[in-house]
């Protein structure tokens, strides 16, 4: 497959192409989250690539010219990355895919760029939040998405007043949850806010697929999915809509990098159930999950 690295001051965004030898007329932008994630994007693009489907990751922050933490992030940087599939690879049929935080951007790109056929969102949340510098706990009174400079509509998920990572039950919880998806959950409490916040996923155009476990244990998922889904019929949309969720299914989901290439990685799979203790207690059921969602996402993707 060919590759190819894109920059902010050459091509006003930070992201990282996989292209089938062969090219294709079909291509996927994946938004996952920072530049130096555990998981990086390009491994996702390949993955897409091994399908015949053109991969574009585009990064959110942590590298040159982008914000250095999940704070002020601007949609506007997809504009050049969509531009670049169209004009230069003269791709017509471009789909978006999110991932836990990378369903923000994937939904506010398809809504305020447009031109998507697919949005899939995977253990997505239902609505932006505020900002947080690199530490992750301090919050920036500021939204973590900006369109054209202005704040997009968001929650406060307070890191400040849990522990992110300490794994705790909670009366509204199927498993132990961590102290991030408390906030979380606190949040999605103030209707006023979250009403004003709502991702206009309706606007977008798509046909949209949403992948949740119901007992993920980051934040909850199962519930953004539901509020998706439901908004969506109570507007009438009249585009296909397909929800998936697993049960006993972690915040680990989705599509997953080669496991043939990727055997490092994969190695370190087990070591992952420590951070995701649902995944760790179900991981047998959570391994086929991502066998099977990674088959939904390429049938969808391909129509």
């Amino acid at each position: 497959m060919l590759h190819e690295d894109f920059n902010v001051k050459e091509h006003g965004f930070v992201g990282h192409l996989a292209e089938p030898n062969d090219g294709g007329d079909k291509a996927v932008i994946i938004v996952m989250g920072g530049e130096q994630s555990i998981l990086p994007g390009i491994k996702f693009a390949e993955r897409f690539a091994d399908y015949g489907i053109t991969g574009l990751s585009v990064s959110l922050f942590g590298a040159e010219g982008i914000p250095d933490s999940p704070n002020h992030i601007p949609v506007d940087m997809f504009l050049p990355a969509v531009q670049y599939l169209r004009t230069k690879k003269r791709i017509e049929h471009i789909s978006i895919y999110g991932q836990s935080m990378g369903s923000i951007f994937a939904v506010l790109a398809a809504q305020y760029i447009g031109g998507f056929e697919n949005l899939i969102m995977v253990s997505p949340t239902h609505v932006p939040f505020e900002g947080t510098l690199k530490d992750k706990k301090t919050m920036t009174g500021r939204s973590v998405a900006t369109w054209k400079g202005c704040d997009i509509p968001y929650v406060t998920a307070d890191f400040s007043k849990v522990k992110a990572g300490k794994y705790q039950k909670h009366p509204d919880a199927k498993c132990r949850v961590t102290g991030m998806w408390v906030a979380y959950h606190d949040a999605y409490n103030d209707s006023a806010k979250v009403s004003e916040a709502m991702l206009s996923v309706e606007k977008t155009g798509a046909r949209v697929l949403l992948i949740a476990g119901d007992e993920d244990e980051a934040w909850p998922a199962e519930y953004s999915v539901r509020e998706i889904e439901r908004n969506l019929k109570n507007s009438g949309y009249d585009k296909a809509i397909k929800v998936i969720v697993y049960p006993h299914g972690s915040h680990l989901n989705g599509l997953m990098p080669n496991k043939e290439r990727e055997k490092k990685l994969y190695r370190m799979i087990p070591f992952i159930g420590l951070m995701y203790k649902t995944f760790g207690k179900y991981k047998k059921e959570n391994m086929s999950y991502l066998e099977s969602s990674e088959k939904e996402i390429i049938r969808w993707i391909q129509g």
